[in-house]
């Protein structure tokens, strides 16, 4: 069952199998070193095109934040750039308190990340840090306005970053993992052409946050990968996985948010109502024969007066 599970998450979520011999696992210390130097991001704002995230990564990422719930979680990515691509190879955890619409890094997460990397770097694990993550519980994946002024702070002082949001609660829903990666536009700068994203439904109370930060930065392409070398470290992973989230009926685990997404639509459904009450239609009159035929005769009756004073 737990297998059959996980064949059905690698067709669902599109994941692309790579040989371990693959140059998305090689680090090139002084190549990327270089790289930071010449740093071409910074020349163009809309140079990062994808975001390439590994299948253990992402696995961490959605137990992180199904554990959360309704809370939002936070935690950091590490990885490398290749060409116009930020690669994901890990993620981890930060003990962060959040609440169910924004979470904050405090000393403490900071102390922790440190000393998470350091460790990482001990461990073998030389890839950088290059993105955060934190959940969206039932509302989509965008950036709020909080969301977009961390981002630009960490592209500002820490680039190459990128923002990654993940919504556990779709997630459990559609059996596909709802996500999405972000990177900001420089302050005072106007996107050439803003294209419409794909629509997703935003509780009413989030509409004008979304609205409003919308132009401020814009999504990467998503593309989950994974190799054989990773497989028995996956396989651990998703039978943790597997039994603690999507083992469950979404109907039970997902009670809340169901909940919630119909007192949502009740409230779009009631300020529709107000909006039709209080507009009022124009109505268009058309007159019959006989009003037609009346006003023919009185204009002829107000001709026969002119004409008799002329004569008089």
């Amino acid at each position: 069952m737990s297998d059959i599970a996980l064949k059905t998450f690698d067709i669902e979520n599109d994941i692309v199998q790579l040989s371990p011999q693959d140059n998305i696992y090689k680090f090139d210390r002084e190549a990327d070193r270089q790289l930071n130097r010449d740093s071409p991001w910074s020349k163009d704002p809309h140079y990062f095109k994808s975001c390439k995230i590994s299948a253990v990564a992402l696995i961490k990422m959605v137990m992180h934040a199904r554990s959360g719930v309704p809370y939002e979680i936070m935690g950091m990515l590490q990885g490398k750039v290749v060409g116009t691509s930020l690669v994901i190879l890990d993620s981890f955890a930060l003990p962060v308190q959040g609440t169910e619409t924004r979470v904050n890094a405090g000393a403490e997460a900071t102390e922790y990340m440190v000393a998470y990397y350091e460790g990482s770097q001990l461990a073998g694990r030389p890839e950088n840090l290059v993105g955060w993550y934190h959940s969206h519980p039932g509302y989509g994946c965008w950036l709020s306005g909080i969301d977009v002024t961390t981002q630009m702070n960490n592209q500002k002082h820490t680039d190459p970053f990128v923002a990654v949001v993940v919504d556990p609660n779709r997630t459990m829903t559609a059996g596909k993992v709802d996500i999405g990666a972000f990177r900001t536009y420089p302050e005072n700068y106007t996107p050439p052409n803003v294209s419409s994203s794909e629509y997703q439904s935003i509780p009413l109370s989030k509409i004008e946050d979304f609205g409003v930060h919308a132009n401020q930065y814009y999504p990467l392409e998503v593309e989950i990968f994974k190799s054989s070398l990773e497989t028995q470290l996956l396989d651990l992973l998703w039978n943790k996985y597997w039994v603690n989230t999507l083992s469950q009926s979404p109907l039970i685990s997902n009670r809340a948010y169901a909940v919630s997404q119909l007192a949502d639509l009740n409230l779009k459904l009631s300020k529709v109502q107000q909006s039709i009450a209080t507009t009022k239609p124009t109505l268009l009159v058309v007159p019959t024969k006989e009003q037609k035929d009346g006003k023919q005769k009185k204009k002829r009756k107000r001709r026969r007066k002119k004409m008799s004073l002329r004569r008089v």
